[in-house]
């Protein structure tokens, strides 16, 4: 059975102009922004969903909706303001086999200019099944639609999110930030069954504090973890109520000035308020293994890049 799954990730790409000004040294991390970075990767991303609805007796019913989940392998090379991979879902990977008709679309791009770092994506899926208690029954024709991001501030000048981000920066003496963020997620949920209102619209606004620390374990090892809880307000088909946001990250990293590796784990999750009639309560998870290498440029490519500097100041 084949698996129509494709993944394409811009991480810095047409808007990370934005994020190639020129950085003055800094002790607590180095920079490798003068270098081709070539990485292979496996990535398992996943938007899941939960419906809790109430029962005449005062209690509560939930539904997990979860989508027939896609592993995927891939490339990537960036270097300056361009940075493309490509990703698909092989066969020989147990959980992609028996999902005829899934499909997956993910795409998602970061940038960084001086303090501020600006986060987007947009997850299509098909293919999910509901599951209720020992009950689980397939929904081939279900699809989701997400598309948003997270607007954050980063307070201090000595952390890199680079390191968590890309392999762009290394930090060498540990630091962390306080970092606010606000996100803004747009989600369409369509039943593709044929009945009245197969549809439903959720919209969500939270603002939540966070802290991100990256430990040096020693020249080459790094760990590094983040966390962040906040709430909001949002509306569902019309229907508006209060919600609980939290993310995290964790991240273990092996770096050298030219090879790397490491394994990073990032989730983001909304719970509406008990109080809503019918709570949808939302996550987006992902799994990240790369190993990748650092090098020169070639001389044309480097001349071309600083020919499209002097005219366009990208």
């Amino acid at each position: 059975m084949v698996i129509k799954t494709f993944c394409l990730t811009l991480i810095g790409g047409i808007l990370g102009c934005f994020a190639q000004e020129k950085t003055a040294s800094n002790p607590y991390f180095k920079t490798y922004d003068d270098k081709v970075i070539a990485s292979l990767y496996y990535l398992d991303v996943s938007n899941n969903f939960q419906i809790v609805s109430p029962n005449s007796d005062g209690t509560k019913k939930i539904y997990d909706l979860i989508p027939n989940r896609r592993e995927q392998i891939g490339a990537s090379v960036s270097f300056k303001i361009a940075d493309f991979s490509f990703g698909f879902s092989p066969q020989f990977f147990d959980v992609n086999k028996d999902n005829d008709g899934s499909k997956l679309f993910n795409f998602s791009t970061r940038f960084i200019h001086k303090k501020w770092m600006q986060t987007l994506s947009f997850i299509n899926q098909t293919g999910f099944y509901v599951s209720e208690g020992a009950t689980t029954v397939p929904l081939p024709d279900l699809r989701t639609t997400k598309i948003g991001g997270v607007t954050s501030y980063i307070l201090n000048p000595n952390f890199s999110f680079k390191t968590i981000a890309n392999q762009k920066e290394w930090q060498t003496k540990s630091s962390g930030s306080f970092i606010p963020s606000f996100s803004f997620f747009y989600t369409n949920l369509d039943l593709n069954d044929g009945s009245p209102n197969p549809e439903s619209d959720l919209f969500e606004m939270t603002l939540s504090p966070s802290y991100y620390y990256n430990f040096v374990i020693n020249n080459r090892v790094l760990l590094s973890a983040g966390l962040g809880i906040g709430g909001g307000i949002s509306d569902m088909d019309g229907d508006v109520s209060g919600i609980y946001n939290s993310s995290g990250s964790l991240k273990l990293g092996y770096n050298t000035d030219s090879f790397f590796s490491f394994i990073n784990i990032n989730y983001i999750a909304f719970a509406q308020d008990s109080d809503t009639r019918v709570q949808l309560n939302d996550n987006v998870s992902s799994l990240n293994i790369a190993v990748g290498y650092r090098f020169d440029p070639p001389k044309k490519v480097k001349e071309a890049f600083e020919t499209i500097h002097q005219k366009t100041g990208l």
